[in-house]
């Protein structure tokens, strides 16, 4: 009894120092005063003032543009690969998935700076510095690996006979593709696309490094002004960045535990024909 309530207790501790800043960030969002140790009451002007903010707007443009960019980029990429991957022979399908596991595991810094210099070293050739488009295929980069992690257990679980009866049907292999594989895996996709959506949005470290002056997403000016010290309508702005990641989080779990349970449906209902079809044999 003891050892229980000391276990819920400590769980309780651990959830309080993670989400006690984010309460307090969102509830002084709403303060009617400037400061941050005086309540001064309930008020919706910092929001009112967040959007008649024009820098705050372009960082929102270009932050939501280049995650849904990046994001479909990064799943088409990334769903052509798994594919790929999926179909390799067993050698080079683990040479190439730890190699896929690398940019996940590798920390932010290290990849921020490894673009930066590529970048650099790329514009005596291409022109093109540092900015919108060098932020744009840094986010495309570092989110094709969780696109290809979200779709390969897909792949796994579809029966590679689909694809081959197709075939034999008369279909042509891109048709094969549209209309049996693609349906199949969907689930995996679309996961996966939010889940690129979600990292873009959030990134600081690797957009910080890749960007170029004048150009920067909401969590680079978020920084920027955090510097100067913290105003009200940063608090504002982190809490409808907070909530969007949120949301979007809530539907990528959803869409997993509704995959989960319609995956344990289909082994339950193929146990339950396959029983059966052993009872009425042994009765036969």
């Amino acid at each position: 009894m003891v050892n229980r309530i000391f276990k819920k207790a400590y769980l309780y501790l651990v959830f309080i120092f993670l989400y006690a800043p984010i309460a307090v960030l969102v509830i002084y969002s709403f303060n009617d005063s400037k400061s941050r140790g005086h309540w001064g009451g309930f008020s919706l002007k910092w929001y009112a003032e967040l959007f008649k903010d024009r820098e705050i707007a372009q960082a929102v443009y270009n932050t939501v543009l280049i995650a849904i960019i990046s994001s479909v980029a990064a799943t088409i990429a990334g769903t052509a690969a798994a594919i790929g991957i999926q179909n390799m022979k067993k050698i080079k399908k683990a040479i190439i998935l730890n190699l896929s596991y690398l940019p996940v595991l590798n920390p932010d810094i290290v990849t921020g700076v490894s673009l930066m210099i590529l970048f650099i070293f790329m514009k005596t050739y291409t022109g093109v510095g540092l900015g919108f488009i060098t932020m744009l295929l840094a986010h495309i980069t570092f989110n094709i690996p969780y696109v290809i992690l979200s779709v390969l257990p897909k792949l796994k679980q579809l029966d590679r006979n689909l694809y081959e009866a197709a075939l034999d049907l008369g279909a042509k292999p891109g048709y094969a593709l549209r209309r049996i594989i693609i349906p199949e895996i969907m689930p995996g996709i679309v996961t996966g696309f939010l889940l690129a959506f979600t990292l873009s949005i959030d990134d600081f470290v690797i957009s910080f490094f890749t960007t170029g002056s004048g150009v920067s997403n909401l969590s680079i000016h978020i920084y920027s002004r955090a510097r100067r010290g913290i105003n009200p309508k940063i608090n504002a702005v982190s809490t409808i960045m907070f909530m969007l990641v949120l949301i979007l989080l809530i539907i990528v779990n959803l869409r997993i535990s509704k995959d989960e349970n319609n995956n344990h449906k289909k082994n339950n209902n193929h146990r339950n024909s396959s029983l059966r079809k052993q009872i009425l044999k042994n009765i036969n």
